[in-house]
Parts: C-alpha cells; structure tokens; sequence
C-alpha cells in the first residue's frame, strides 16, 4: 500500500492535540508520541476516503509521525521555533486550531434543520422559475453597432455569421451562444429580453447592460429540471451553516471594541 506523504501531512496539521497520558506508540530521543495521535490521523484519513483502516496504513501513520517528530527536535535544536516568522506562522496555525474548534462546537449547537434546508431549496426554485431557455447574443459597444447588427439578420444574415463580430470573446466563435440560463442568473434587463421572445426571434431593438448593447435570440425553452431535494440536502446544509458561521461572526464582530 502507498500512502501520499501530502495528504498524510494535511492530516497530521488537523491534529491538535492528545491526552498526555495517551499509551505511546514510540519514543524519540526520549520524546513520547502518544498512540492517541496515530489513531486520530487514521481516523481522519478513513473519513476523507484516502484509505482504510489497516496495518499497513497504521505503519505507515507510525512511521511518518517519528520522522516529523525527528525534524521536529532537529528544527527545535536549530532554534527554528524561535524565528519571528515561524512563531507567527505558528500563532497563526493555533488561531485556526481554535477558531475551528469554536466553530464546530456553534454548528453542533445550532444545527442546520430539515425545516432550514426545505425552505432554502424551495426558495431556489421559485427563483428560478419552471422554464431555462436557450439563449444567444451578440454584445457590441455602442447602439449604433448593435442596431447595424440586427438590421443584418434581419436582411438576412445568420445570426452565427454576425455574432463574430461581438464583443464577447467567449462566445463569439460559438454563434454567441450561451447555453441554457434561467432567468434569475442573468441581469433583469437581459432577462427581460429573452422571456418575451418567441422561439428563433430576436430583439427588434438592442438590450442594454452594464457590459454593452446586446442583440438576444431565442433558440428554445424547456422545463426546469432541478435535482430532488434529497440529492442536493448535504450541499444545501453546508451552505447554511456557513451562513451561520457568518452570522454568528458578524455578531461577533459588533459586540468587538475595535480600536
């Protein structure tokens, strides 16, 4: 078995601390590391998939926590803690060690419910509305240009044809396509653009945004098709506890004396 020493590293900076009384699982140079620090990094490294709990991996957790122990004394022997730029890294390092700590324990206090999770995902789908359309453009920098440019189609260019001229470099090879959107991805008034169109129609007059003057066509619509509440419930969850967190900070963050 091949354990990546990268990920291993990640694993063993989460680890912060272990009860001293811990058995150990070796001693260095009369330095104790506490077997209670080897099973913490096999456990995180089976929950993150990276491999499952055996001999091999526990040998190999062994291993690498007596060579950081190793480089630790050495670094230590050439007074390395006690450069300003390592002690601030490592001031830095306990900040986020803590900080995370707190953080773990808020969202366990205040946990994201079923309730939270259900309104967050209704709340998207009626923003987002029953219909996606399929839509192109082509974006020019003055009105002028863009009323040139729907004259033209309709004398009969192709829509593709012009849309190489936009002024939109991605997608101006690809005919100014834009793919499927729905309406409350895209500016009001580019959306307002597009909704009222029919399909294969384009704008009589340009649509104005803050990036230019756009020529929009139509090429269809279909129903919505979100994923069920169920699949999408863990990416949802995490989302609100994040929005916890910040709120949780902010608040923090008023009660402050900053000076």
């Amino acid at each position: 078995m091949t354990f990546k020493p990268a990920r291993l590293l990640l694993a063993l900076v989460a680890i912060a601390s272990v009860p001293a009384f811990a058995q150990n699982i070796a001693v260095v140079n009369g330095k104790a590391i506490p077997s209670a620090r080897a099973d913490a990094v096999v456990k995180q490294v089976v929950a993150q998939n990276q491999g499952k709990d055996s001999p091999e991996l526990r040998e190999a957790v062994k291993n690498d926590l007596i060579a950081r122990e190793v480089l630790m004394q050495e670094a230590v022997k050439q007074g390395w803690d006690k450069k300003p730029e390592v002690r601030e890294a490592m001031d830095s390092a306990r900040q986020s060690i803590v900080v995370n700590a707190l953080a773990r324990d808020y969202i366990a206090k205040n946990p994201v419910t079923d309730a939270e999770i259900k309104a967050a995902y209704d709340k998207v789908k009626a923003e987002t509305g029953d219909k996606e359309y399929h839509v192109r453009h082509i974006l020019m920098s003055t009105e002028a240009d863009a009323k040139a440019a729907i004259a033209k189609i309709k004398g009969g260019a192709k829509f593709e044809d012009v849309a190489k001229t936009s002024k939109d470099t991605g997608t101006a090879n690809t005919g100014g396509d834009l793919d499927w959107v729905t309406p409350n991805t895209m500016p009001p008034e580019f959306a307002a653009g597009f909704t009222k169109l029919a399909k294969g129609a384009i704008t009589d007059v340009p649509v104005k945004t803050n990036a230019g003057y756009h020529v929009i066509k139509l090429d269809d619509t279909r129903a919505t098709k979100l994923p069920p509440m169920d699949q999408v419930k863990p990416q949802i969850s995490e989302t609100l506890a994040q929005e916890k967190l910040r709120d949780f900070q902010e608040q923090m963050v008023k009660k402050a004396k900053v000076q």
